[in-house]
């Protein structure tokens, strides 16, 4: 799997932790204790980037999904 940030140039460097800590699901409590910020300076921050327009593509390959290599052993 590999994510990709479209519009990261519009982030901050804090902004662009927040938003890629956020995206994997983590919560904005987990993302201050990594970071040493408060939850609301998290909640701020993500909040910030998001009105700059970003968007969180996710790459995951078919294989990992189950969706290729059945179909080609059942046509063999």
């Amino acid at each position: 799997m590999r994510m990709e940030i479209r519009g990261v140039e519009k982030l901050s460097f804090r902004e662009r932790q927040v938003v890629a800590l956020k995206e994997t699901g983590k919560t904005s409590e987990q993302i201050a204790k990594q970071l040493g910020l408060s939850a609301s300076t998290v909640a701020t921050l993500y909040n910030r980037a998001r009105t700059k327009g970003y968007e969180v593509v996710i790459i995951v390959p078919g294989e990992a999904l189950g969706l290729f290599g059945t179909e080609v052993e059942e046509e063999a």
